[in-house]
């Protein structure tokens, strides 16, 4: 029974940490909820967009009878603002499932197209909407930020979350397990450490170059957060593991898996990788900071 309550925690508290990364991160879509002609809608707004495919912000607005605009720029650049007319689509889109189409819906709302940017390229943007009420401005004074990036295979992509989900868990499990002093708390402590290795230190870099052309851009070579973060508990992980190697050392699995649930908190992609558009170099994290 101690088993289940201590897998049963586990799970709560990662699925709890995953949740409110989803919620928090700059590269999930950003919801709001706009007022049309006395009706409310709420929409998606993209922030990360795959070089390649389609470069279109979209309203999920179900009224043929408004104006919107879209305002955009280069992020951190001195470039006025350029301006693009919304269009009202119905475009149907195929789903697929195992290889065959068996279903086709539409794709229904109002598009706009932004000028695709190379791998960690950003645009900023905001709109207006035109209905019976006038004219209202929407994220003006907090623009939304997309940025792009290149295609990820999915035999990489797909491990990578997986072994990066997984090391959560069995990193909270092997806390939990070395609060309560049970005498598996060492091999989740191992466990850990290796799912760790494959799934951040191995596959991440993997997934980065794919995405931005550099493999690793934390320290010591730059300050992208999501490497340095990764670098940070793999090194209390392999701590634990080492202090815990010849003596029962349970204090060293608490911090290490206290670290990683603090560090997993930390919003997915935040002040990770950007291409300066004044250079055309890749410029990460905490130097964005500074220069802002």
């Amino acid at each position: 029974m101690k088993k289940v309550f201590y897998w049963t925690l586990a799970i709560v508290i990662t699925l709890a940490a995953v949740i409110y990364q989803r919620k928090t991160g700059p590269t999930y879509d950003k919801k709001l909820s706009v007022n049309v002609n006395n009706t409310r809608y709420e929409v998606k707004l993209v922030r990360s967009i795959e070089i390649g495919s389609n470069t279109e912000v979209k309203l999920s607005i179900d009224d043929k009878t408004i104006a919107a605009r879209l305002f955009y720029k280069q992020f951190m650049s001195d470039d006025p603002y350029q301006s693009v007319d919304f269009e009202y689509k119905e475009k149907p889109v195929d789903s697929y499932l195992m290889n065959k189409v068996f279903k086709i819906t539409q794709d229904k709302g109002w598009f706009a197209p932004v000028p695709e940017q190379p791998a960690a390229g950003k645009i900023q943007y905001y709109f207006e909407v035109t209905d019976s009420n006038g004219t209202k401005l929407y994220m003006d004074k907090t623009p939304v930020v997309i940025r792009f990036k290149g295609a990820v295979p999915s035999v990489v992509l797909a491990p990578h979350i997986f072994f990066m989900f997984f090391a959560m868990l069995l990193g909270n499990l092997a806390g939990i397990m070395a609060i309560f002093r049970h005498q598996r708390y060492k091999f989740y402590t191992t466990i850990t450490l290796i799912t760790l290795l494959i799934g951040g230190m191995i596959l991440g870099p993997i997934v980065q170059l794919h995405a931005f052309g550099e493999a690793w851009a934390g320290v010591p070579f730059a300050w992208d957060l999501t490497d340095n973060k990764t670098l940070v508990a793999f090194i209390f992980w392999i701590l634990a593991v080492a202090m815990n190697r010849k003596k029962e050392r349970p204090v060293f699995t608490i911090v290490a898996s206290i670290v990683m649930l603090i560090i997993y908190s930390i919003p997915h992609s935040m002040y990770g990788s950007q291409l300066d558009p004044e250079t055309g170099e890749i410029i990460q994290g905490w130097i964005q900071l500074l220069i802002i």
